[in-house]
């Protein structure tokens, strides 16, 4: 991207900054697999100006301080998967709930020591009730069997495009707050698709977006640099859409700046 790259030289660097994408464990047939959707690698490198580095879900081996030391942020992206309650003292989920205890293993410690270092932290979907359970937060297991609320899920046997659109619903901005000033105005439409979503809100986070029903849909860290998220997906259609591309342009930013204090030290 011709815009990053002027960037990068502007602030003395030589290389974009690394951007960390905190990977899903998945079985096929005998093999154990670390995967990450290409969307977010892509997003990392065209909308961030990054080098996208996977991060393995391999708590149990690797250092969370480790991998925040090389990185100049972090993107924990959108999965089908669940936490698991046990990390939030939440009831056992249903017996269909698909978890991914590997990863769990690696995103939290990863996020706590990311927000100890002031890393740039983009967290997406499953990622935003990561963030809010990481920093002493809880979650609603299955929203939509809440007296009054929408149903979040995604509407399943549709195209990807047509499930991933931006209809499902609108969500108010916090007045005055970091979303609000980066969109212009109070209200977008966005295309939020989960299950889950945050019960009690961790207490050193603050709301950026609710849903007709009441439901947080993004939240930021403000004694840290760049720490939000979103349950949404801006990654899908990014180039359409203008606040999508402004909140990672944002990211970018952060991320740049980190770059720069990080070869600098």
């Amino acid at each position: 991207m011709p815009n990053t790259v002027a960037r990068v030289s502007s602030i003395g660097l030589t290389s974009p900054p690394v951007i960390g994408i905190i990977c899903c464990q998945r079985v096929e047939g005998d093999h154990v697999l670390n995967t990450a959707s290409q969307k977010y690698v892509i997003a990392a490198a065209d909308a961030v100006g990054g080098l996208p580095l996977l991060v393995p879900a391999a708590g149990d081996r690797i250092a969370a301080k480790a991998v925040v030391a090389a990185l100049d942020g972090l993107l924990v992206p959108g999965s089908r998967s669940n936490v698991e309650p046990h990390h939030y003292d939440g009831p056992p989920s249903a017996p269909e709930t698909m978890h991914d205890p590997a990863r769990d293993a690696m995103s939290l410690p990863l996020l706590r020591a990311a927000v100890e270092a002031d890393l740039p932290v983009l967290a997406i979907c499953r990622g935003v009730q990561e963030l809010n359970v990481a920093l002493g937060g809880t979650l609603h297991q299955r929203l939509h069997e809440l007296p009054g609320r929408l149903d979040h899920r995604a509407r399943r046997g549709l195209p990807l495009d047509e499930r991933y659109a931006y209809d499902a619903h609108p969500v108010t901005l916090t007045e005055g707050g970091l979303f609000h000033r980066l969109a212009g105005r109070t209200s977008l439409v966005v295309n939020s698709l989960h299950q889950q979503g945050i019960d009690r809100l961790a207490p050193r986070l603050v709301v950026e977006a609710t849903a007709p029903d009441g439901q947080i849909e993004a939240v930021r860290l403000p004694s840290a640099r760049f720490v939000v998220g979103v349950q949404w997906h801006p990654e899908h259609r990014l180039a359409e859409e203008p606040f999508s591309r402004a909140l990672f342009g944002l990211f970018g930013e952060a991320c740049l700046g980190h770059s720069r204090r990080r070869h600098a030290a």
